[in-house]
């Protein structure tokens, strides 16, 4: 038994009788698995691009905190669908029992092999399943079709079909005109790009196919709708905690007297970069589980700009503030103070000079040159010296970090549990993540940046950065 041949998440559900569920079917490899792994948010629905990689039927429970909301059922397609009509024809000629029929056929061929398929995808529909009936809108449509469609109008089961346009959309129109022949129900629905509200509708429309489902399926988008707001407010938690722990940051090491200390300054400042990057990366896992993806496959040199050195100032302008944004920002943020901007600029570096005279509400200098944080040193009452690496000192790097989170979280949020590429971050690196971020807003980003820093109500800080970044991702 291959991966396609395993059936997950248990079959059926406890629910009750009124609990939606949906048969997702039609021809082999025409997405039907990406469906069923994008309305179920579920990414351990197999999916390959091998025809008949799903041999067995199973089922994808969607679930909030427990409760089973709908339920998704993932079906081999049609093998031998004219010969599965031509039996059912032969069999029935009264049209009020076509749907015994169809019963009659799969309990007949269930021991035949080559109804296998067959049996397989019609059996939850027997059993009161709706219908997905799945089409690639990327392919021409053909005759061959008909005796699949034809089948399932035999079930008596309500139905809409999907026009999943895999790899273009050069026929969907073409598909349109074939389905509404056997469906009153005919949407373009893309597996791999639908964004949220998308998926929203369609659970919509899928109330209407049954009168009992309405109710349950317009419960569930209310339920799905607050779990995205907490999702969101959950990730912003996370991003928040994360910038404390890196803003606050600082690697000591004690020194006898008379040791060099040039070596121990190099260990430091490694220890301080290794720890920041890691903890980038933790925020980055929690964020993805928070969204439900723990099969999100990635390697961290495909994560491209993303994973660019977080210390390297030449990717800075993608995440962080350019050199007049963040004059303009840190005037708004010390315009109480009446402080006085005063920057040189030189040589190719991003930022060069000072930054001076309480543009942060009390922070003071602010050194704009190209070290992150900076090595201080004291002598100790027992003799020796102690070396401290960090907490950050660049006025741009809270903001590098915090634009790296904010597009990580962007394109987990955007995705679908079908797309099953490897996270980039190339279609998303041309706009800044504050590009539509008010002066105002960057200021109170700024003014929470100097607080923390300061080590002060840390807790209380945190949470006044949270719902700032709660914000900015509800704008994103």
């Amino acid at each position: 038994m291959n991966e396609g041949d395993k059936v997950s998440k248990g079959k059926g559900s406890n629910q009750g009788d009124n609990l939606p569920r949906f048969a997702v079917v039609g021809h082999p490899n025409k997405g039907k698995s990406s469906i069923v792994a994008t309305l179920a948010q579920d990414d351990s629905v197999y999916i390959d691009r091998i025809s008949g990689s799903t041999r067995l039927t199973r089922h994808f429970p969607m679930q909030v905190d427990g409760q089973t909301l709908y339920e998704l059922i993932d079906t081999p397609g049609f093998q031998r669908a004219r010969a599965a009509l031509a039996w059912l024809e032969k069999h029935c000629s009264n049209v009020s029992e076509r749907p015994q029929a169809v019963k009659a056929f799969c309990e007949h061929s269930k021991e035949d092999r080559q109804y296998f398929n067959e049996c397989e995808l019609l059996q939850p529909l027997i059993e009161g399943a709706g219908i997905i009936y799945v089409v690639d809108g990327s392919h021409p449509y053909g005759p061959e079709y008909e005796a699949e469609m034809e089948i399932l109008r035999w079930t008596g089961q309500p139905s809409l079909a999907l026009i999943n346009p895999i790899d273009n959309d050069e026929f969907v129109e073409e598909w349109e005109i074939a389905l509404g022949q056997y469906f009153k129900t005919v949407r373009v629905f893309n597996a791999h790009t639908a964004p949220f509200e998308k998926r929203i509708s369609l659970l919509t429309l899928f109330g209407q196919l049954r009168p009992q489902w309405q109710e349950p399926l317009e419960q569930a988008v209310e339920i799905l709708q607050q779990e995205r707001r907490h999702q969101h407010q959950q990730a912003s938690q996370v991003i928040a905690g994360m910038m404390v722990d890196i803003l606050q940051h600082r690697e000591t090491q004690r020194l006898p007297s008379g040791m060099p200390t040039e070596p121990v300054e190099r260990a430091l400042q490694k220890k301080y970069r290794h720890h920041l990057l890691s903890r980038e990366k933790l925020c980055r896992k929690r964020v993805e589980e928070i969204y439900a993806y723990f099969q999100l496959e990635r390697e961290e040199e495909s994560l491209e700009l993303l994973d660019k050195d977080l210390f390297d100032q030449q990717s800075w302008y993608l995440f962080g503030l350019s050199k007049n944004q963040l004059i303009s920002v840190a005037a708004a943020a010390g315009a109480s103070a009446g402080a006085v901007l005063d920057m040189s600029l030189g040589g190719t570096s991003m930022l060069l000079g000072t930054l001076a005279g309480g543009l942060v509400g009390g922070v003071g200098a602010w050194s704009l040159s190209d070290r992150i944080a900076k090595l201080s040193m004291k002598g100790l009452p027992t003799g020796g010296v102690s070396l401290q690496y960090g907490p950050w000192e660049h006025p741009n790097f809270p903001f590098v970090v915090l634009g790296r989170a904010l597009r990580h979280q962007q394109l987990i949020c955007t995705r679908t549990h079908a797309n099953r590429n490897k996270l980039s971050l190339r279609e998303a690196a041309a706009e800044n993540p504050f590009e539509s971020t008010t002066t105002t807003e960057k200021a109170r980003l700024m003014n929470a940046f100097k607080e923390i820093r300061k080590g002060k109500q840390l807790v209380k800080h945190q949470q006044t950065l949270a719902d700032i970044v709660y914000g900015q991702i509800k704008e994103l």
